[in-house]
């Protein structure tokens, strides 16, 4: 979707609200594309990934008493390719 600048200032709510729905959204000076709203995925807490791991790990994973990675760790972990 692309709106001129005046537009995307009288209709920045609802401009967003179609961000947030997924949908990108241009704003352009005269028709042309200058810039581009997309939505930012929300901040995860360290260790929500690999907590959320659980249910399609459950049963083929133990935690030994001497664990000791901190959830920064674990969720650098996730992030490395396989």
């Amino acid at each position: 979707m692309l709106v001129n600048v005046g537009q995307a200032k009288t209709d920045l709510s609802k401009l967003l609200a179609r961000v947030e729905a997924g949908e990108a959204v241009e704003i352009g000076r005269h028709g042309v594309p200058v810039a581009r709203l997309i939505r930012i995925e929300p901040a995860q807490a360290p260790g929500a990934r690999f907590l959320a791991a659980h249910g399609s790990l459950a049963g083929r994973l133990s935690i030994a008493e001497d664990f000791e990675f901190t959830e920064a760790e674990l969720d650098e972990m996730l992030d490395e390719p396989t």
